[in-house]
Parts: structure tokens; sequence; C-alpha cells
């Protein structure tokens, strides 16, 4: 969804020996954005009017702001390496918080 080259940059990481690394926290990151969303993640609106077909509408197209909510999670995950704080950087709930998902609000 957002390009290596681009969660590097945001990283400060040049070279590409961690490549797998970040690539492991840029998955682990979308997994936990999607998670608080309550919502699944499309790429586009094309993949989000495919999903709609075959009944998944409540999906969210990824946007600036869900965008920067990944990458800081990705920061965070790379800059904490060991156990600490669980949940989501407070700056990338702050951004998804207008997407997210509330059954029953």
């Amino acid at each position: 969804m957002i390009p290596i080259e681009l969660v590097k940059l945001h990283l400060r990481v040049d070279g590409d020996d961690e490549d797998d690394l970040i690539r492991l926290y840029y998955e682990a990151a979308v997994s936990d954005c999607a998670a608080y969303l309550n919502r699944p993640l499309y790429q586009d609106d094309a993949e989000a009017a495919a999903a709609a077909k075959v009944g998944k509408a409540d999906g969210v197209v990824l946007n600036s702001s869900i965008c920067n909510a990944i990458l800081l999670t990705v920061g965070y995950l790379y800059s904490t390496r060991e156990d600490g704080a669980v949940g989501l950087p407070r700056a990338a709930r702050r951004l998804l918080e207008p997407y997210r998902n509330l059954p029953g609000v």
C-alpha cells in the first residue's frame, strides 16, 4: 500500500539491509491500524468498489491521515524493539479516530 521507499524515508533508513524487518513492521502496522478502525483498508476506490460488489462495503480507502498513522506506527515499532506500551501510538490513534467504525454507536 505504501511503497517501502517511502517507509524507509520516514524511518530515515538508507540501504536495504533492514528491508525484511521494515516490511514486517509495516505489515504489523497496517494490521494494527485496520484492527483499530474495525474495518478493512483499501488501496483505492477501485479496490473498495470490488469489495462492495461482494458485500464488503464497510472498508475505508487509504488517505493521507491513515497513511501517516501507518507510518507513525511503523516508526514506533522500529524504534521500540522490546515490549513496551501497548497499542497504537497516540498520534496514530488521533489520525485514525475520524474513520473508526464503532459498532452500536
